[in-house]
């Protein structure tokens, strides 16, 4: 099985989930905050691969939602700014498994890339689980 290092929104209840779904397929999970990981543009680029632009952006990002964020309208290298500058606005999770980097949470493409148990829901199990709600909470520090 997989050692994957899983960037996240510490306290996202889907993140969680996602994680949940590695772990009962076998994987090690090694959670670390997405949002104060010391991003660069070379380091955060490989996670997207050959997606378009406007695939890389968490669609469930407030500045996304209304409308002040247009991933559609963007190219690479704003975009690359944009989520340096507010890292809330990366899709998550963020993955890696030695080399292979990936974005976003897609249970065909986590499957065949890592593999998850039988039985995994499918399609996008991305976005926030609580649609409509506050945002969640920071996790407690201790």
């Amino acid at each position: 099985m997989a050692d994957v290092i899983f960037f996240e929104k510490p306290g996202c209840a889907g993140n969680n989930r996602q994680k949940a779904l590695l772990a009962e397929a076998g994987h090690t999970v090694h959670a670390r905050d997405l949002l104060s990981e010391p991003w660069t543009a070379d380091s955060l680029r490989p996670f997207f691969g050959d997606r378009p632009v406007a695939d890389w952006f968490n669609r469930a990002a407030p500045a996304v939602k209304s409308g002040e964020v247009d991933p559609d309208a963007l190219d690479e290298a704003a975009a690359l700014a944009l989520m340096l500058k507010t890292p809330l606005l990366i899709r998550r999770p963020l993955m890696q498994v030695g080399d292979r980097r990936n974005c976003g949470f897609e249970a065909e493409r986590v499957d065949a890339w890592i593999g998850l148990a039988a039985g995994a829901p499918e399609g996008r199990l991305e976005g926030c689980a609580r649609a409509g709600m506050p945002p969640c909470p920071p996790p407690a520090k201790g």
